[in-house]
């Protein structure tokens, strides 16, 4: 019996599956003591033909596939785990490559006791050379694009609210249950929730590290934001407490709303709009700048400040739009995987 599962949700990843299983394969872990289990929501590209290549190849890691019907990740989440064999689970992604160290150390820190659900940093990398996946990966790591998401920006080992991903005993799913299913994105961050709430805690630990590819398009990006502001909004329904000051975004955006159509009748509004839209500029030229310098790469001087906007703008509009409309499964029908 394997003491460790590692549990991946996928859809369509035929480009990235290889390399996390490779990455999975380098683990410094005995892989006689590990088993992955993906949870595939019937890809239609060549992820399975690619997974079963890597099968034949490295036949000493146990690597095995259940089916998703569902197509969503929390759904795939409690599929790989009802498969799972092992006492701990980790959590990874089709997009990630972990650090060749990541197991042990999620393995370690559990035995030790420092948290019932640990995690660690996402190094943030473009997923191609192009100049929008590079402003994409920069503004993703950035506080004024995240805030204070310790696990994007860096931090020290602590306890938080939340991880990436993460790893936790196979009891601490009994005793807190799955993943709820209701919820399309922010999945991770409710279980952290149910994890608070039963006693428990969320511990972070930046030597655990996993690289994270982000979206190549300025489009994936808005398409991804929108499904995190939308999510969110129904998940802070349940739990209006974990709000938190990074969510703001959705307050930013109904302001300029606001002030705009104010600003039809009163002209303090349209002043006051004005002093926003200069103020948030000048915030997005500095970022730009900043991160541009530091990289030496000046395509990120328009190409962060373009990202972090469309971030802000689709998580909150999202987020706005999820308070007035209550038609989850209309939207689950039509959001993208």
């Amino acid at each position: 019996m394997p003491l460790v599962s590692i549990i991946v949700p996928c859809y369509n990843e035929q480009s990235t599956i290889q390399q996390l299983l490779k990455a999975v394969y380098a683990q410094s872990f005995p892989r006689q003591d590990m088993e992955v289990v993906v949870a595939d929501g019937m890809s239609t590209d060549e992820t399975r033909r690619e997974i079963a290549a890597f099968q034949r190849e490295h036949p000493d890691l146990c690597v095995r596939v259940v089916d998703n019907p569902r197509r969503d990740i929390p759904a795939g989440l409690n599929r790989a785990i009802a498969a799972a064999h092992g006492e701990f689970v980790v959590r990874l992604d089709a997009h990630s490559e972990p650090y060749p160290d990541y197991v042990a150390r999620c393995v370690e820190a559990l035995k030790a006791g420092r948290g019932d659900n640990v995690g660690g940093v996402w190094e943030i990398r473009p997923s191609n050379s192009s100049w929008q996946a590079r402003a994409i990966s920069a503004a993703a790591a950035h506080p004024f694009g995240v805030g204070d998401a310790q696990y994007r920006v860096g931090g020290t080992a602590q306890a938080v609210d939340t991880v990436p991903f993460g790893a936790f005993r196979r009891t601490l799913v009994e005793q807190v249950g799955g993943f709820d299913e209701s919820l399309l994105t922010n999945e991770d961050y409710e279980f952290n929730v149910r994890v608070r709430k039963a006693g428990g805690a969320v511990w972070l630990d930046p030597l655990i590290r996993t690289i994270y590819y982000a979206r190549a398009t300025m489009i994936d990006l808005a398409r991804q934001y929108w499904r995190y502001g939308y999510w969110k909004a129904r998940m802070l329904r349940r739990y209006p407490e974990t709000f938190r000051w990074r969510q703001l975004a959705g307050v930013f955006v109904l302001s300029f709303l606001v002030l705009g159509i104010l600003g039809i009748w009163f002209s303090a509004a349209r002043w006051l709009l004005v002093i926003e839209t200069v103020f948030y500029a000048l915030l997005l030229l500095f970022a730009g700048v900043q991160v541009a310098w530091r990289k030496r790469d000046f395509a990120l001087l328009w190409g962060v400040p373009l990202a972090i906007a469309i971030m802000h703008f689709s998580w909150g509009t999202a987020f706005l739009w999820s308070l007035l409309n209550r038609r989850d499964d209309d939207y689950r029908q039509n959001v993208g995987k």
